[in-house]
């Protein structure tokens, strides 16, 4: 998930980050491995998805079955609540002593504000007000957040016809979870980088930081990550650069319009309750997806499959499959992974409105299985 609101154009402090890959997955042979904060893989062949670190001479402690057991126990590592995640323990910044921007002031108020409005849910009940939330939940959440925003232009895993791309993608402009080119320029950095030391939120810096804190703390963001430059095929397209310029506006809009329809409980419901609903689906994605679960690929990576997560998010706790094979419109790839997201896409493919849809093959499925050699 992007900042909430427009990010100040930071300094480019890393090397060229690899293009993202929409086409196929990335040949890895990692050995299966419990990570920690400064930690590079086991030995391997050396792919690109870890050149630019390579590059720069980073190193990452490694800490594995019996070593990691025994590190955890000399007090090296810390675990992640209820998992088997080892991290390396670092030194701890408190908020209040780390340099705070405008940006971070913002995001702040924005997600405080939404979280204290819900807290009226039960002041202003009725039942058309949550018939308005679950309807912006389905409309925000899967059309514009986990259809629009992740699959379609985060991962190009299909096409649509431009006019229901740009609706779709003002759909997940109104689930507050800033503008596209933001949103989608963070999740590329975070499939580049995942579960590194230049990763934007990854549990190796604690739960709570890949849930919600790293969006308040734009300076790390930058100097992990450096210059966005990852979104060309978005900036160099009108529409999104009118979403960047005017995105607060636009919920403000939806806000004025739900109190005329419905008063305050449409807001504290349409607004309030369901934004904070999807917001966490969304973060749990980030942080759930990456600490509980099962893994089914070798994506040499902490990405999990995580049944409920899923259920709550449309298909995208199936996380490891989707760190598998990122470029698939289908995440789901068990016919009992239940999947809401892809059956949408089906159904648009069904009807011509969505084309090159993208799915894994089997010798690509073979080749990223656990039990390949």
């Amino acid at each position: 998930m992007a900042s909430l609101l427009t990010k100040p154009k930071p300094v480019f402090l890393c090397s060229s980050p690899r293009a993202l890959n929409t086409s196929a997955p990335p040949s890895l042979n990692f050995t299966r491995i419990s990570f920690t904060h400064h930690q590079k893989l086991a030995p391997f062949k050396l792919p690109s998805l870890v050149a630019a670190f390579s590059e720069k001479g980073l190193k990452r402690d490694v800490a594995s079955g019996a070593a990691a057991t025994e590190a955890a126990a000399d007090g090296d590592y810390r675990r992640i609540m209820l998992s088997d995640v080892l991290v390396k323990k670092k030194e701890k910044v408190h908020w209040w002593e780390r340099e705070w921007k405008a940006m971070d002031f913002g995001a702040v108020a924005v997600v405080l504000s939404m979280h204290l409005l819900s807290l009226l849910a039960p002041f202003q009940f009725n039942w058309r007000a949550v018939s308005v939330a679950f309807g912006l939940y389905i409309v925000t959440g899967l059309l514009g957040i986990t259809l629009s925003f992740h699959r379609n232009l985060s991962h190009k895993a299909f096409k649509l016809p431009k006019w229901l791309e740009y609706l779709f993608a003002y759909c997940g402009a109104q689930a507050l979870q800033g503008n596209p080119i933001d949103w989608v320029s963070t999740h590329r950095y975070h499939h580049q980088f995942c579960d590194s030391d230049r990763d934007p939120h990854s549990p190796l810096d604690g739960f709570w930081f890949s849930h919600m804190n790293w969006m308040f703390d734009t300076n790390t963001i930058t100097q992990r990550c450096g210059e966005p430059n990852n979104v060309g095929d978005l900036e160099k397209q009108p529409f999104y650069q009118f979403l960047r310029n005017t995105y607060i506006f636009h919920p403000v809009a939806l806000a004025v319009a739900l109190y005329a329809m419905g008063g305050f409980p449409f807001i504290v419901w349409g607004m309030g309750v369901r934004i904070v609903w999807v917001y966490h689906i969304t973060w749990l994605v980030n942080s759930a997806c990456h600490v509980w679960g099962r893994q089914a690929w070798n994506t040499g990576d902490l990405s999990k499959n995580n049944w409920w997560v899923a259920a709550l998010a449309f298909g995208e706790g199936w996380h490891n499959n989707h760190h598998a094979f990122e470029f698939s419109a289908r995440h789901g790839l068990e016919w009992w992974q239940l999947d809401m997201t892809w059956y949408v896409v089906r159904f648009l493919q069904a009807i011509g409105l969505a084309t090159d849809v993208k799915l894994p093959s089997e010798a690509q499925k073979k080749r990223m299985a656990l039990t390949s050699d």
